[in-house]
């Protein structure tokens, strides 16, 4: 796709580089890599002879890698920036993705704060102090605490942070963060609710594209758990997000892609904690999960190729990280064997040569059609996974995790976590009539939720529930409604869902006729399919047919059910 060779200042035995080799060989792209050991991950996929051995932070082996490329790209933020410029002097043909100087900003996170903050982006409050006691207390007399100290620089999977929680604890945070050996910031901490993160990738030319909105769960600092997309009831958070992203990384120079990590405050606020100026742990389940993936856009990207679409592909996915326990690769080859069993599952081993804790060695990405699947697919693998001790502390803290993260199927009278069907009704006088819809979607086994939501006293509910329903992944709305019956007309209004009205029967000589002719009087504009009387069989039914038009395995249980009636 491009006679430009790539050359690539690889991370000693880093996966990064493995997956970019992997994309790279999809569009025949030539690509050399500077890294340590002829048996580096990257170097175990695209054979060269053309590949160096040394150091990202070997001014001359920079240098000869320029001699062998026409662009040059990281895979680590922390290389010799001053080798890149030297390179832009020596070889002044030779492109450098992203700039040396968006490199040099990012490496040093208080720089890449000041950065941010000139550039209006949002951000918690943060300055600079000193490996001293005094400096530190001031810091926290200004920014409260607890206070997050952070080194300015070679900090990343949580190495290099120390959050002081008491002031006692300052010769303490001192000595874990180099003793003064590095600079460092303070950070005022911040209790989010959530950490999202969106890949972005800019072309030569500028122009920016996001991937959706994933949800990341950290563990030990480390990233553990990626989900995508990220389901919230706050419709226009992911929006907000992505314009976040974008704009924050419209402010660097060069082109590739960037992993912007943010925090959900309680309010709904957002704010940046960092940016990677490459590809990153959170946009690993681009490879299987989205039309292009992170790889293959950095690649397109740094040879001024088209940027591919970066939209999902699957409704449902997560990432799983592989982390090391100990100097064994047994118990993370037990968690591979046990995930090649689970449909969608997509195995990543890193080919690093030494395992150990706390080491990255692999990933496993799951995809599904829906959330609840998803987090049935999930829930072995969480089971499987090592510990660093057979400890109860350890086994019941796995539990936990479990529980949390892949909540066991509810019975068939309650709500499921991840629905994808929401049935709605006024009043709690029409359970009988919508309980056959419930009993037809358990019988096909899909997610839903039975709950309340009244037009007329629970207005502000029902405006919440409809705008919410969407990004929460609900796929269909079935309302039933008597009387009045203006409950499936108001969700369709604001909602994009498809809805189906049940008109129920309601104590009035009408005996449900006013209800069917409130529903099916809908505007222009506004559609609602109806049903009978008081028949919710029906409207589950078509729901599930509804469904069925983006999931083969629905029509194949349809046919199934008709051929039995």
């Amino acid at each position: 796709m491009s006679d430009k060779v790539v050359g690539v200042l690889g991370e000693r035995g880093g996966q990064l580089g493995r997956m970019l080799a992997s994309a790279a060989s999809l569009l025949n792209i030539q690509v050399v890599f500077l890294d340590v050991g002829a048996d580096a991950p990257a170097k175990q996929v695209f054979s060269s002879s053309q590949h160096i051995d040394g150091s990202f932070k070997d001014q001359q082996k920079i240098a000869e890698l320029a001699s062998k490329a026409d662009v040059l790209t990281v895979e680590i933020e922390h290389v010799d920036v001053d080798a890149l410029d030297a390179v832009k002097k020596s070889h002044p043909n030779v492109e450098i993705h992203p700039a040396p100087e968006t490199i040099r900003i990012i490496q040093d996170k208080f720089r890449q704060k000041e950065h941010l903050s000139k550039h209006s982006c949002p951000l918690g409050e943060f300055m600079s102090v000193d490996a001293t006691s005094d400096s530190i207390k001031s810091a926290a007399e200004k920014l409260g605490l607890p206070l997050m100290l952070k080194s300015r620089t070679q900090a990343y999977d949580g190495r290099g942070n120390f959050l002081l929680h008491t002031l006692s604890d300052i010769d303490k945070a001192i000595d874990a963060l180099g003793s003064g050996s590095r600079p460092l910031y303070a950070e005022k901490f911040l209790p989010f609710v959530k950490e999202l993160a969106v890949m972005v990738v800019r072309s030569t030319s500028g122009e920016v594209a996001s991937y959706p909105v994933v949800e990341t769960v950290h563990k030990d600092n480390i990233c553990h758990l990626v989900f995508a997309p990220l389901r919230t009831p706050d419709a226009g958070l992911c929006k907000r997000a992505e314009e976040i992203a974008r704009s924050a990384v419209k402010t660097f120079e060069g082109a590739g892609v960037f992993g912007v990590e943010m925090f959900l405050l309680e309010n709904g606020t957002i704010t940046i904690n960092e940016i990677a100026p490459r590809p990153h742990n959170s946009g690993h389940y681009t490879i299987e999960a989205c039309e292009t993936s992170q790889y293959s856009n950095h690649l397109r990207s740094i040879l001024s190729l088209p940027i591919g679409s970066t939209s999902l592909k699957v409704p449902a996915s997560v990432m799983l990280n592989l982390i090391g326990v100990s100097d064994s690769m047994q118990p993370i080859k037990d968690v591979c064997s046990k995930a090649l069993e689970i449909p969608g599952a997509a195995v990543h081993l890193y080919g690093k040569k030494d395992c150990r804790k706390s080491r990255k060695m692999g990933h496993i990405t799951l995809v599904a059609p829906s959330d609840a699947e998803l987090r049935d697919r999930l829930r072995p693998l969480l089971q499987t996974l090592p510990t660093s001790s057979s400890s109860l502390e350890q086994e019941k803290e796995r539990e936990k995790e479990v529980a949390v993260y892949t909540p066991v199927k509810p019975s068939p009278t309650h709500s499921h976590p991840q629905p994808l069907i929401s049935i709605i009704m006024g009043s709690d006088s029409d359970l009988s009539t919508m309980l056959p819809a419930s009993q037809i979607l358990s019988r096909f086994s899909i997610p839903y939720e039975l709950t309340i939501v009244s037009a007329h006293r629970t207005p502000a509910r029902l405006y919440s529930f409809a705008q919410s329903a969407a990004a929460r992944g609900v796929k269909v709305v079935i309302a039933g409604a008597g009387g009045a019956a203006h409950l499936p007309g108001m969700v369709a209004a604001i909602t994009g869902l498809p809805v189906v009205g049940v008109p129920v029967r309601s104590s009035t000589a009408l005996d449900g006729v006013d209800s069917l002719y409130s529903i099916v009087q809908m505007p222009r504009g506004i559609p609602v399919a109806t049903v009978a009387i008081n028949n919710s069989t029906n409207a589950a039914l078509l729901a599930v047919r509804i469904l069925s038009t983006s999931d083969p395995r629905l029509l194949i249980k349809m046919e199934e059910y008709m051929k039995e009636m």
